[in-house]
């Protein structure tokens, strides 16, 4: 079948126009029995790919999907991440699908967050104790990383997770492996909301149940909901001392990839609203004394919103909040449904609740233009003007070690 790529797709490499030629292929497809073909196709490619030397060459492929042909781009994501993120390994005769999992922590505080740190044993036997007794179905055999990381010490690539996919599986299945490479953070200053991940990895005979609620035969949904309020209560001493001083919201544990997007998601408004409430504490401004605007910033399309503070005495731009776009389609999603509020609205729904109301919505796209020197974003003004932000002088710009 002859695919036409986009400009300049002739410049990737074989395989990632290979994966471009696939993925629209199957997103043409008209029958269910000429997907499977197809996804057989992109999956021995991703498979050859993911086990080969380092390369990008996936997310080479992705980028040049985007955005004209977002429907093929979405199943390559999907395929991508279900390849690195599941295996199946062996021993005797033996089969085993291997699952890589996240429990992600949202952790907000007022204080300057803690570093993550390798877990102690007695900690690495409750959080294990706690999967198996309120998450996992019986007989699972379990791998952890010995240390809850944040998303800057996870796989940067499709590689990446896929060698710790095979790494923590071997593990889990009593298999000699090699020790999976945790990165330091490298960016903690002034950090006061963060999502942290315990990750692991699950084996069970192929074909067998990884999660409880598949084993119930009940109402799944209830069965989750059940399921993280255990594993909540089971873990709350280990995260309580080590996040002192912080309010933490607790993610149902679930696959690697899904959990990643949906901490991404909820991170946004807690860190906004943390860094507010931190600039009202240390250039003593109350709610009604700031002034928000916000401005949509990219090159063709939304790619991120900024939040511009100011006093309501002054156009200068004193402080600033970057709101990620997480979709190429997210910043239009809500457009035209009366029934949801667009992410500008939602931002100014989570100002109000820590006391600012007066906000206005900048038109236009702005630019993402940061500062040369400090490498600051720049933010916009009620004018629209965008700025470097320049706290008042009688800040107190150092966040409090509770820790």
């Amino acid at each position: 079948m002859s695919i036409s790529l986009k400009p300049g797709a002739g410049r990737l490499p074989a395989d990632a126009r290979r994966l471009m030629a696939l993925t629209e292929a199957l997103a043409l497809s008209g029958s269910r029995v000429e997907d499977i073909y197809w996804e057989n196709q992109i999956t021995a490619v991703l498979n050859k790919l993911l086990k080969g030397k380092a390369n990008r060459h996936i997310e080479s492929a992705l980028e040049a999907l985007v955005p004209e042909r977002m429907a093929a781009y979405e199943i390559l994501v999907e395929m991508a991440e279900t390849c690195s993120e599941s295996a199946l390994l062996s021993i005797g005769e033996q089969d085993y699908d291997v699952l890589l999992f996240s429990a992600p922590l949202l952790v907000w505080t007022r204080y300057q967050l803690p570093l993550p740190s390798v877990m102690s044993a007695k900690d690495a036997d409750t959080i294990t104790k706690a999967l198996h007794d309120c998450v996992l179905a019986p007989d699972v055999k379990l791998a952890l990383l010995p240390e809850i990381v944040s998303f800057e010490q996870m796989p940067q690539t499709f590689q990446e997770t896929a060698r710790l996919t095979q790494q923590l599986g071997q593990k889990a299945l009593g298999k000699k492996a090699s020790a999976p490479e945790i990165r330091p953070m490298t960016n903690t200053e002034g950090m006061l909301a963060d999502a942290r991940f315990i990750v692991g990895a699950v084996a069970v005979p192929k074909g067998q149940p990884v999660f409880c609620w598949q084993t119930t035969g009940e109402d799944v949904v209830a069965e989750r909901q059940a399921c993280l309020q255990k594993w909540q209560a089971a873990i709350t001493t280990v995260v309580q001392n080590r996040y002192t001083a912080c309010a933490v919201d607790y993610l149902q544990p679930d696959a690697y990839y899904v959990n990643s997007r949906e901490a991404d998601r909820r991170i946004r408004p807690l860190a906004l609203k943390s860094a507010v409430i931190w600039l009202q504490n240390a250039a003593n401004l109350r709610g009604p004394e700031l002034q928000a605007a916000i401005i949509g910033c990219g090159e063709s399309v939304v790619e991120e919103y900024r939040v511009g503070f100011t006093t309501r005495h002054s156009n200068q731009v004193i402080y600033g909040c970057v709101w990620p776009i997480l979709s190429k389609e997210e910043a239009a999603s809500t457009q035209g449904d009366p029934q949801q509020l667009s992410i500008p609205e939602e931002i100014a729904a989570h100002l109000a609740e820590v006391g600012i109301n007066d906000v206005k919505q900048i038109a236009g796209l702005g630019t993402t233009e940061i500062c040369e020197d400090c490498g600051a974003p720049f933010f916009p003004n009620a004018q629209g003007e965008m700025m470097h932000p320049e706290l008042p002088e009688e800040t107190d710009l150092e966040p409090r070690h509770f820790h």
